[in-house]
């Protein structure tokens, strides 16, 4: 019972994509008319910088492997990241039952994809005209693409405030560094004064000294003759 019950969801499943694709016959190749298809990243770049397609595969191919479809780019090696698109396109395979990994959606949902498929539902149902779906679509691109430039601009206002910084804390180093060369320099002078005086007194303090010893060796030469001729 639990396998035909299986089975007739698994039917369901390829009978919803089926129409879609009759729905869609302009864009997706006809043989895909019974196959599950992901939306997701293809891992291009160099080693430590890698750089993403976002594309439409089999979902029973590698990562890496054959594709479908190229929807777009992902690079997140710049800040913000940088994300080119091809919105219409992705909403078509998601109309026709493509599944998006879990960082495709969150590209997808940052794109405007998700709320572009939501509009265009909206649309088929007859809640909202296309002009005023495309006009929902343009305002929230607007606020996006506002978002993001105040979001560079921060960016690049606090790199030139860290540069600014670095440049200050350099300019202080320096200055201690010099003032510290100049005490040294100065210590040296004044050693060196102080040693040119002993050089200069030390002949005058040597003669002193030899004739002090002189008188003091003669005195002691006539004390003892003194006191020979008293015996």
């Amino acid at each position: 019972m639990i396998k035909i019950i299986s089975f007739i969801l698994l039917l369901s499943e390829k009978l919803t994509i089926f129409a879609h694709l009759i729905n869609n016959l302009g864009r997706v190749p006809k043989n895909l008319t019974f196959m599950s298809v992901k939306i997701r990243l293809q891992r291009h770049g160099k080693k430590g910088k890698p750089f993403y397609w976002i594309v439409a595969a089999d979902a029973r191919s590698k990562r890496d492997g054959k594709l479908l479809e190229k929807l777009g780019t992902y690079n997140p090696n710049t800040n913000p990241a940088t994300i080119n698109l091809d919105i219409d396109g992705a909403v078509k395979w998601l109309q026709n039952g493509a599944q998006p990994t879990d960082t495709a959606r969150a590209i997808l949902s940052y794109k405007g994809v998700m709320l572009k498929r939501h509009l265009a539902g909206g649309v088929k149902k007859g809640a909202l005209t296309e002009e005023q779906a495309a006009a929902k679509f343009n305002a929230w691109v607007e606020e996006k693409e506002a978002k993001i430039a105040a979001k560079a601009e921060g960016l690049s206002k606090a790199k030139a405030d860290a540069k600014a910084k670095a440049l200050e804390v350099e300019k202080e180093v320096n200055a201690k560094r010099k003032a510290t060369a100049v005490e040294v320099e100065t210590t040296t002078e004044s050693t060196k004064a102080v040693a040119e005086e002993v050089v200069e007194e030390a002949p005058q303090t040597i003669d002193e000294a030899f004739e002090e010893a002189k008188s003091e060796n003669k005195k002691e030469i006539t004390d003892t003759e003194s006191s020979n001729e008293e015996e």
